[in-house]
């Protein structure tokens, strides 16, 4: 009896082992977003359904707008993103470095990246040797010219690497991506809201004292003079965001040259005219001096005004929402 009571209680605790490894290796299967993948890799997320933060601080995949799979860690902390610094400082990201051309960088924005150094882009895109000094944990391209002639390929090397084709095009979607990106996406959502709000507050103020108008955005730079148009940096948000009619000159277009013969075809009521980093200076004294110029109505109405380049030539919300405020103050006075 004794050992038939030993055997049973020894059949008894294998049965009550099996149970609980049963039980263990079941939970540990449901906590691990791997499980189950015969090679043991996460399976791949779209761009658009990424999540916002991985459980357990994994890293999270995404697809870019070129078809490239990125590997992006769950909380990056070194991100280097030339040209979006605008929007990472909108959602309280600070990069491993920033954009110039010539020593001109985003000056509007000195106070918040003061710290930070600058990389020249004037001459494209910087040496891998310069960016592995930065030690990138996410390099993120604002165009596909950044990306443009091996450098994808070698800055992928460095870090993961993400490409827009023009997050200039879309600030707002690029700044929503850029939420996925970093795992901000409340932030990024926080930023908009507030964003669409001005727009309308302001929209609302300028329909009531100038409703119906027309507005031209004209930048002088070394290299000539052309109007913004609709879909293009400041031109989308006089026309677009605000509402202003567009001059036939532009219309239908990203941007449009002019020159002093054109000058009377000019026909809108406000213009909005800026000097590029003092570069266009020449230009800007030759088309102002002119009396083409001086016999556009606008202008002879006192509505012609010279804007802060610094960022009426921006690309985010930050700059989009200062010239806001300047367009605001200058007509709904």
């Amino acid at each position: 009896m004794r050992n038939s009571f030993g055997i049973l209680n020894k059949i008894v605790t294998v049965k009550v082992l099996a149970v609980i490894c049963t039980a263990l290796m079941l939970t540990a299967c449901g906590a691990n977003p791997n499980a189950g993948s015969a090679d043991g890799k996460a399976g791949d997320t779209s761009a658009s359904a990424a999540p916002t933060g991985a459980a357990g601080g994994q890293e999270r995949t995404f697809t870019d707008e070129f078809g490239h799979t990125v590997k992006v860690p769950a909380s990056p902390k070194r991100v280097f993103a030339p040209y979006l610094e605008d929007s990472l400082t909108k959602l309280g990201v600070t990069p491993v470095a920033q954009w110039s051309a010539g020593g001109q960088g985003n000056s509007y924005l000195k106070e918040k990246l003061s710290q930070v150094p600058k990389l020249d882009f004037s001459s494209g895109a910087p040496s891998p040797e310069v960016v592995t000094e930065l030690q990138p944990d996410l390099i993120i391209l604002q165009t596909e010219s950044y990306a443009s002639n091996g450098v994808y390929e070698k800055y992928s090397k460095i870090a993961p690497t993400y490409v827009f084709k023009n997050a200039s095009s879309d600030p707002a979607a690029s700044l929503s991506k850029l939420g996925e990106l970093l795992g901000k996406t409340e932030e990024a959502k926080q930023a908009l809201q507030a964003h669409d709000k001005k727009v309308q507050e302001a929209k609302a103020k300028l329909q009531q004292a100038a409703p119906g108008k027309k507005a031209a955005v004209i930048r002088f730079a070394s290299r000539g003079v052309s109007l913004m148009g609709g879909k293009y940096l400041a031109g989308a948000v006089i026309h677009d965001k605000l509402g202003f009619g567009m001059s036939k000159l532009v219309d239908g277009k990203n941007s449009a040259a002019i020159s002093l013969e054109v000058l009377p075809d000019l026909d809108v009521d406000y213009i909005f005219m800026m000097n590029q980093y003092g570069q266009g200076t020449e230009r800007m004294k030759e088309i102002t001096d002119s009396p083409f110029w001086k016999k556009i109505p606008a202008v002879q109405a006192g509505h012609a005004y010279e804007v802060n380049s610094e960022y009426w030539l921006g690309s985010g919300m930050i700059a989009d929402e200062m010239m806001i405020d300047d367009v605001v103050k200058l007509i709904a006075k």
